[in-house]
Order: C-alpha cells, then structure tokens, then sequence
C-alpha cells in the first residue's frame, strides 16, 4: 500500500481508541482491554500465518531480542499503560499529551539513530502541533492554561516517549511478511499480559460484558492493533519515523470528523483553520526525507 495511505488509515483508526478507551474505563480492568487488544488479532492471524510464519522463522530466531522488544515496548506496556492512564485522566488531556508524539520520534531518531531532519520538516511539524492545539483550545490556546494534569496525564506522557522509541527502533526489525509481525507481536504482548489481567480478575476488579464492552473489544482489536500496527509499520518502514510521525496530528481531524457525522456535533470555523494547520504541517514534515548524520552530501 502507498505509505501516505497507510499512515493516513493508522491515523483513522487510531482516532477512536481514546475515546473508547475511556468509555469503558471502569466498566472493563485496563491490563484485560490490553490483553483483548492483542489476544483477538493473534487469533485472527493465526487460520493464515503458518506459511509465512515457516518462511520468517530463521529471521525470527535471529532477531529475537529485537522482536521482544517491539512486542513489549509496542506492544504490551504501551497498551497496559493506555488504558491505565485513560483510567486516571480525561481524552482531552490524552488529545494534547498525544501531539507530542511526532516531536517525540524526532527527538529519539536525532539521539539514537543521528537523523536529522530538513527545516521544511521542522517547521511541518511546529505547525501541525499548533493546529491539533488550535483544535483541542477550540481556537483560544489560552484555555490550555486551565487544563490540569494528574497522575493519569504522566503515564500518558511516558506512553508517548516509549511510543516513539518503538516507531524508531521499527529499522532494525528484520524484514518480515505483515502476517508473521503481527503474528508475533501479539504473541508476546499475549503472554506477558495474561498474568496481569488473571490478577485482575483475582483481585476482584469488576469486567462488565456488555454490548458497549464488547464492541470496543472488537474495535480495539480488529482497527487498532491488528490493522493499525500492519499499517503504521507499512508506513514507517518506507518513510522513516520522523516522516510518519506527523501523520499522527491527523488523529483530532478524524475525531471531529467523526462526530459531526455520528453525534450531530456542528463543525467551527476553528475547526477549517485547524484542519488547514494541520494539512499543510503534515505536508511539509512528510516531505523529502532527511539524511542521517554520517551521510554522504
């Protein structure tokens, strides 16, 4: 698939997963959405793995410590820590720790990976940042300043920076077919959430099985983790992380989107300068892509 393509679906599909996520805070224990979150694509990718599994199997073994690590950090933790901090904060404060992402990916790919990126890209990422804030203030930043941040809101920020890690540590994954990765993925995250969500359920928490419960396991499952994670990784290896990254400020334009068509909510004027901001931020940070520090000019 075109990469631009692929990140602008991760994007969509991702849009929803705060928003649910903290619709069903308290209704289902966060280390058990996490375990549904991963437990239901590895089922899905296990009827049609098995021969691209055998194929991969010799570059699995040989990666294996890259692999767990992007199953963990990617994976597991990072689904756990979502849905906990979910739990403690609100989807508007997540919304804004999210747009540190991209900057985030920068940072990380300039520190570990010495990439660096063009002042196009720079400034491409500035001004999609200013346009997700510029939506989430609803046009006055100076709303920002009553925000208040708790506990919630520092595990949200970790999950970004550990967000950013696995999107950069996403080059040295060994070329494997889509199926075989998710495949993987899951596995690990499976297993190491297990024990955690048993505890859960030991320890008394309440798991409410509902219509609403279910839907959202089905959607975390199915658009977040084994559609989404497919396209991010599609996308970031043929672009870069620092040049998929900005793909993610695309996420509140889908959001409002979305709930002008599903909840009746009226689209502002702040809403088109925001969209606009955003566009062309993602525009120029996904252009050309930069040279790593040690290249050749």
């Amino acid at each position: 698939m075109n990469p631009y393509l692929a990140l602008a679906l991760t994007s969509l599909f991702w849009s929803g997963n705060h928003i649910v996520g903290r619709a069903i805070a308290g209704h289902v224990p966060p280390y058990n959405a996490a375990l549904f979150r991963w437990l239901l694509p590895l089922i899905i990718a296990l009827p049609f793995v098995h021969r691209y599994l055998r194929r991969d199997w010799p570059h699995i073994v040989d990666n294996w410590k890259i692999l767990l690590f992007a199953g963990l950090t990617g994976g597991a933790i990072f689904s756990a820590a979502q849905y906990v901090g979910l739990g403690l904060t609100t989807a508007l404060n997540t919304s804004v720790l999210n747009s540190i992402t991209p900057v985030a990916i920068v940072a990380v790919g300039a520190l570990f990976f010495r990439e660096r990126l063009s002042a196009l890209q720079i400034l491409g990422i500035f001004v999609s940042s200013m346009g997700v804030l510029f939506l989430i203030s609803r046009g006055d930043f100076r709303t920002l300043t009553s925000i208040n941040f708790n506990y919630g809101d520092l595990i949200i920020l970790g999950n970004m920076i550990l967000f950013a890690i696995y999107s950069c540590a996403l080059r040295k994954l060994p070329k494997l077919h889509w199926l075989t990765f998710i495949f993987v993925i899951a596995a690990i995250s499976s297993c190491f959430l297990i024990p955690l969500a048993a505890w859960e359920l030991v320890s008394g928490q309440h798991f409410e099985v509902s219509l609403r419960t279910v839907s959202a396991l089905l959607y975390f499952g199915i658009f977040v983790s084994f559609l989404g994670y497919a396209l991010w990784s599609s996308g970031v290896e043929k672009l870069g992380a620092s040049r998929g990254g900005p793909f993610l400020h695309l996420i509140p334009i889908y959001s409002a989107v979305l709930a002008y068509i599903f909840l009746g909510e009226k689209l502002m004027a702040f809403h088109a300068l925001g969209f606009a901001l955003i566009l062309c931020g993602v525009w120029a940070a996904s252009g050309r892509k930069a040279k790593p520090a040690n290249a050749s000019r």
